[in-house]
């Protein structure tokens, strides 16, 4: 009688523990499950070059290391390595120097002068530029309208770009909208109202000149203004609620 007793709870000790055993597994599993449903943070895969003059690859993360090569502007660069943070400013734009790889050569860059919208291109519409942007970036937002009078009709292009970053915004208007490569990204910091002059303008340039708007020492609009005999357009940028408002004015007279 002692044995049977002894051999049932022998019995029920093992379908106790087997249970238990099986239950820890199951939560186990279930756990590896929840993990596995998190998505890991990505960076971008690549960027493009939008330094008029270049951007220089470098052999360390700083300024005074040896150059490696020059990437002209619209080059696409694979990233390697993000800082994740700003460590300098250069021409008014804060970034840092992220490891990038070009023509399969590793080395830095300072990533104020990389940007996730592919370049126009020569000779870009603004329209077609815009349709081919929104298939990476469903937020960009272009329209465009006519209006004035019959001797002075008008024509406006307005571009949307999901980005806070005023020198995208102003160098993406300068491939697309013809704002003259004399000008430099205009610095934040500065008189509450500037105009620069196109230096380099042509015989028949009546206008070429860049107006800057500031508040304590933080762009608050861009203005190209440009004017030959019968014809002229003006550029604005500001900075919108849905992201950078890029607007071209054609005027004829």
């Amino acid at each position: 009688m002692k044995n049977v007793a002894f051999s049932i709870l022998a019995l029920a000790s093992f379908i106790f523990l087997f249970s238990c055993k099986n239950d820890a597994k199951t939560s186990k599993e279930n756990q590896i499950v929840i993990k596995d449903t998190i998505p890991a943070e990505t960076t971008p895969d690549a960027m493009y070059v939008t330094a008029v003059s270049g951007l220089t690859l470098r052999e360390f993360p700083n300024l005074q290391s040896a150059k490696l090569a020059v990437m002209p502007i619209g080059t696409k660069v694979k990233i390697v390595n993000t800082e994740g943070k700003t460590t300098m400013t250069v021409g008014g734009i804060n970034g840092a120097m992220d490891e990038v790889e070009f023509n399969n050569q590793k080395g830095f860059a300072f990533n104020g002068f990389l940007s996730k919208f592919f370049p126009p291109g020569e000779d870009a519409s603004a329209k077609n530029y815009a349709e081919e942007l929104k298939k990476d970036f469903p937020k960009v937002n272009y329209s465009e309208a006519t209006g004035g009078t019959v001797s002075q009709p008008t024509k406006t292009e307005t571009l949307v770009l999901p980005t806070d970053k005023w020198h995208e915004a102003f160098f993406t208007a300068q491939q697309l909208f013809a704002i003259p490569k004399t000008f430099a990204f205009p610095n934040p910091k500065g008189s509450n109202n500037e105009t620069q002059q196109n230096g380099e303008k042509k015989k028949n340039d009546l206008t070429s000149e860049l107006q800057i708007s500031r508040s304590e020492n933080e762009l608050q609009k861009i203005v190209y203004n440009y004017k030959t005999t019968g014809f002229g357009y003006t550029v604005t940028i500001t900075k919108e609620a849905d992201g950078m408002k890029l607007e071209k004015v054609e005027v004829a007279d």
